[in-house]
């Protein structure tokens, strides 16, 4: 695997590699932001809020897969937050593009509330919840299901296989084959984008494909 490029964020970058700019967006709080893209994966290393944002919105029915972990090689890596966002929207902009405002939401988690869309928090609030809600564009979205012990929490520098499934009424979320959480939606999110959502940690991600 072969490194091809270092990014040190000094701003909100709109994209952090030439190669990778058709791919993906980086929505970040804090300037102490460390970015490598490899061939095949991605290694984030923030000291606040960030949202990798993939550029190209995702249409239900669809199944999303992935692969990331949590490094923790010394005291200064936080073992925390393996969070995400799908079928993201912004009701504020016309075409809903959740990349329009991003600067204005600038990497902090509270500013995610303005959208709708999907969300897992794994291993989140200091490794001690894993929990899911639906964002409905207003400030504190509902928790609609949660997991406190250790068996659904994170391990460092293990890496976790996640896939995601959307269909016209339902999405599922999977973390090595197991079902964590499938939520029939009443109004059934159709369209939007994915995040890979993390803060104050050091995280890798490889493998991210669509089905449709």
């Amino acid at each position: 695997m072969q490194k091809t490029i270092l990014v040190l964020l000094t701003l909100v970058l709109s994209a952090f590699a030439t190669q990778a700019q058709n791919l993906w967006e980086v929505e970040a709080e804090s300037a102490d932001t460390h970015l490598l893209v490899y061939d095949d994966s991605v290694e984030i290393h923030t000291s606040a809020g960030l949202t990798l944002w993939w550029r190209q919105p995702i249409s239900v029915p669809f199944t999303l897969h992935y692969e990331a972990m949590v490094v923790q090689r010394d005291s200064t890596d936080r073992l925390s937050d393996l969070n995400c966002f799908w079928l993201a929207t912004d009701p504020t902009v016309p075409d809903g593009n959740v990349l329009t405002r991003i600067t204005e939401r600038n990497g902090v988690f509270a500013q995610a509330s303005s959208l709708q869309l999907y969300y897992v928090g794994y291993g989140g609030n200091w490794n001690t919840t894993t929990r899911f809600r639906r964002y409905n564009g207003r400030p504190h979205p509902p928790l609609l299901a949660e997991y406190t012990d250790s068996a659904h929490l994170l391990r460092p520098n293990e890496w976790y296989r996640i896939r995601i499934e959307a269909t016209t009424s339902r999405t599922r979320y999977y973390i090595n084959e197991e079902l964590l959480f499938d939520y029939a939606d009443p109004e059934p999110l159709q369209r939007g984008w994915f995040g890979f959502r993390t803060t104050w940690s050091h995280c890798l991600i490889r493998g991210f494909r669509v089905e449709k």
